[in-house]
């Protein structure tokens, strides 16, 4: 089969190419290249002869011969992590981006889009357990324009296949997002803000590259959406304490109150943010300390049949592994 993944040089959409490529898939990404993590990737990517483009999903021209002759799409590409851009930025590329690949799945004959989206269209799980019935209450723009961006995507639904897979929190080899913790937690730095009590469950990215293939294949899956998460409900006491396990450190030595970070943040947000500048600390980056996710996993057990299987003591051994692997961390 022709497959295209969106954004296919960052984390999971580099994992995601090369497991299709393994399978024996055509596979083409398009990505842009902005650092060298994303660099490095593509140079694997090449390696085991995954055509690469370079473009923005903003652009629909570069979008469109990215599609050309391709069966499967899944669309990963998202506007995140940015916090010295406007609105605008996010809009333009999680709902006009999603916009143009869907036009031109539509034009081209595409069989089958996955659309990547996130938990954060939640806003947080303060009200219980969440499930894909429950209403999303986004709180910030890149939970918004995904929000949008996703139901943009399910307005196509009668006129091409096409699922939505909200993301839970993903880590494992390959990931660059929590390589911080690791890194202050063995060199015993790392310091808890808050009490650590609110709730994660993470999926190992092996895991979720599973659940986005069985979302390109089942017959079940075109016109819905599915939660994809761990199978472990853990606190962030809980995960710095399993990756101090891991690495022979201790997890935490430290706690501090939340609101003197929280207070620092706006005013970080509202002074630099407003001139351009990225603020070393923002609200989003101190989501990890504040917002519990937990999920029903029953809809994509059902129709997917997916269950991620990968504990989080395991999959943060061979995160560590690759991390020492790649120099990342000491040893």
């Amino acid at each position: 089969m022709n497959v295209l993944v969106t954004g296919g040089t960052g984390f999971i959409g580099s994992r995601l190419a090369l497991r299709a490529r393994a399978d024996g898939h055509t596979v083409r990404v398009l990505a842009q290249v902005n650092t060298e993590a994303e660099e490095r990737n593509r140079a694997d990517l090449e390696g085991h002869g995954v055509e690469c483009i370079d473009g923005s999903v903003a652009d629909a021209d570069r979008v469109r011969a990215a599609v050309a002759g391709m069966e499967t799409i899944y669309h990963l590409a998202a506007a995140q992590h940015e916090a010295n851009v406007g609105e605008e930025h996010f809009r333009r590329v999680n709902v006009e981006g999603t916009r143009n690949v869907l036009e031109a799945a539509l034009a081209g004959g595409v069989r089958r889009v996955v659309h990547g989206s996130t938990i954060g269209v939640y806003g947080s799980a303060a009200r219980g357990r969440l499930s894909e019935d429950t209403p999303p209450v986004p709180v910030n723009v890149y939970g918004r324009t995904k929000l949008e961006g996703e139901r943009l995507a399910l307005s196509y639904a009668e006129r091409i296949p096409v699922a939505v897979v909200r993301i839970s929190e993903t880590y494992g080899p390959g990931d660059r997002r929590l390589l911080k913790l690791f890194r202050a937690i063995e060199a015993g730095t790392f310091f808890m803000i808050g009490r650590g009590h609110n709730l994660h469950q993470l999926i190992y990215v092996d895991d979720l590259v599973e659940g986005l293939l069985a979302a390109a294949v089942s017959e079940q899956a075109p016109g819905e959406v599915f939660v994809l998460a761990g199978p472990e409900v853990l606190t962030t006491r809980d995960m710095v304490e399993i990756i101090g396990s891991v690495l022979g450190r201790r997890g935490s030595r430290f706690t501090a109150p939340m609101w003197p970070f929280l207070l620092a943040a706006v005013v970080l947000e509202n002074t630099l943010g407003r001139v351009g500048v990225q603020p070393p600390l923002h609200r989003r980056r101190l989501d990890f300390f504040r917002k519990s996710f937990y999920f029903a996993r029953e809809k994509s057990a059902k129709r997917l049949g997916f269950e991620a299987k990968t504990d989080f003591r395991s999959g943060a051994e061979s995160t560590v592994r690759w991390y020492r692997e790649q120099g990342l961390l000491r040893g």
